[in-house]
């Protein structure tokens, strides 16, 4: 059974920040929490869905794969990441996988109490509206980011993203997970980071990674 901390990791998320106390105790009450390791997967695109997870540590891939069996890694979910939710409100299969990158625990909670305190309070739809707004503006980011940026310029940008601030720091995903965030070949993004090593702004040793020259980076990355 979830335990108390839970309410508060609930409460951090947007789609649960208008519910007050006793409201998400409720739903903790409903919740569980499965521990999963690296390579586990919670769903696959097109699962039939009736439940949500959150992050409560770990790492959560969220990928797409075409048809010859290519994944693309549209979103990193980490620590008090909420996702699974979209057929809550569209009542439509995953459309996404969603795959553990390392040993991580998420809380899950089910639809059907989390519909049932939305029509008791709908005022707190407001919320939803403004978690998928957000969303909404990522894509408007990432759909530009591909029409603007080429492979180098993406992967500059990833890795500052990756690095969160930091000037060293250890990739926390593979390299083929990272060229599938970037939307191009292991071979390319590869060749992307040697030139930016040839240059002087970055140094590797392998998944460790120190931003030498952030100002170059940043503006490689558009």
């Amino acid at each position: 059974m979830a335990t108390v901390a839970d309410t508060r990791l609930l409460r951090e998320t947007e789609l649960f920040r208008g519910l007050d106390a006793p409201q998400l105790e409720r739903l903790v009450a409903r919740a569980t929490v499965r521990r999963i390791h690296r390579g586990d997967v919670l769903f696959e695109e097109g699962d039939e869905a009736n439940e949500l997870f959150v992050v409560a540590s770990g790492r959560i891939a969220m990928a797409k794969r075409n048809g010859d069996g290519r994944e693309s890694v549209i979103a990193l979910m980490e620590s008090g990441a909420l996702f699974g939710d979209m057929p809550l409100f569209d009542g439509r299969g995953r459309s996404t996988d969603a795959r553990a990158l390392m040993t991580s625990e998420v809380m899950v909670l089910p639809y059907a109490p989390i519909r049932a305190l939305y029509d008791e309070q709908p005022q707190s739809l407001w919320h939803v509206v403004a978690m998928l707004a957000g969303r909404l503006r990522i894509t408007d980011d990432a759909l530009a980011d591909s029409v603007f940026l080429d492979v180098t310029g993406r992967t500059a940008k990833r890795l500052l993203e990756l690095a969160a601030g930091a000037d060293d720091f250890q990739l926390p995903i593979t390299q083929e997970e990272l060229a599938g965030m970037v939307g191009a070949s292991r071979e390319r993004v590869n060749k992307a980071i040697a030139q930016f090593i040839r240059l002087g702004w970055l140094e590797q040793s392998d998944r460790r990674y120190t931003i030498v020259n952030r100002d170059e980076l940043e503006r490689r990355a558009g």
